[in-house]
């Protein structure tokens, strides 16, 4: 990173970027599925939910739904491909049951620790998350890496949702820092690569996907390549 000396404060998502999203929430499912004895074959349901509740999430950030619409769509809309139709009721209770297991299991992505240990020691450290308040410091705490951070800002704290500029400006107001002292990290190029640079931080896109975006940013594949730029 160019200007690496500069770096004072790392700025990191959460969700898919340090705590393995994908796995605790099949872990969570697989338990209220059997407690509400849902009968679909769930592998597939699996396959079907995760890209759905992508999309929703992006609408989410996009403010073109609201976070009850996000957690009933992504279910009513993933049930529609079994042609299965549950009540509001029944769906509600279920999503409910999902927030309340979902921090329960905390697996982090290889490396987090490591790399978190090796960060400390040289930046302050801060997370910006978009997700639910209510799970996200759960999900910190549970998985053993609540005290590596300075600061936590959530978009349900400041009312908005990264790329929202707002975010980060409160963030690094939050975290007593500046843009040009500062490098966010994170998966979604949407909103923590662009919402980053957009108010002059540094990036680093965490592409375990794979995903083609533009040239000239500066991209990891695991997390243990930050020591790459930091």
């Amino acid at each position: 990173m160019a200007n690496s000396l500069l770096v004072k404060d790392v700025f990191f998502d959460l969700d898919h970027t340090l705590w393995d999203f994908d796995k605790n929430s099949k872990l969570a499912y697989k338990r209220v599925f059997k407690q509400f004895k849902i009968d679909v074959e769930f592998e597939r349901f699996i396959k079907i939910y995760e890209p759905i509740n992508l999309e929703y999430w992006k609408k989410y950030r996009e403010e073109r739904v609201t976070k009850e619409v996000l957690r009933r769509g992504r279910l009513i809309d993933s049930f529609k491909m079994f042609n299965k139709k549950y009540t509001t009721l029944i769906i509600d209770k279920l999503a409910d049951a999902y927030i309340e297991e979902l921090p329960l299991d905390n697996h982090l992505f290889d490396g987090t620790l490591h790399i978190l240990d090796y960060l400390t020691e040289k930046y302050k450290l801060h997370i910006i998350t978009n997700g639910f308040e209510e799970v996200q410091y759960k999900k910190l705490k549970n998985s053993g890496i609540f005290h590596y951070f300075s600061t936590i800002t959530t978009s349900e704290e400041i009312g908005l949702k990264k790329p929202n500029p707002i975010v980060f400006i409160k963030a690094l107001e939050k975290a007593s820092t500046s843009a040009n002292h500062s490098v966010m990290i994170g998966d979604s190029f949407e909103a923590d690569i662009l919402g980053a640079k957009n108010i002059g931080m540094e990036t680093i896109f965490f592409n375990y996907r794979n995903e083609k975006i533009p040239n000239g940013y500066k991209i990891i594949n695991f997390l243990s390549e930050i020591k790459s730029y930091l």
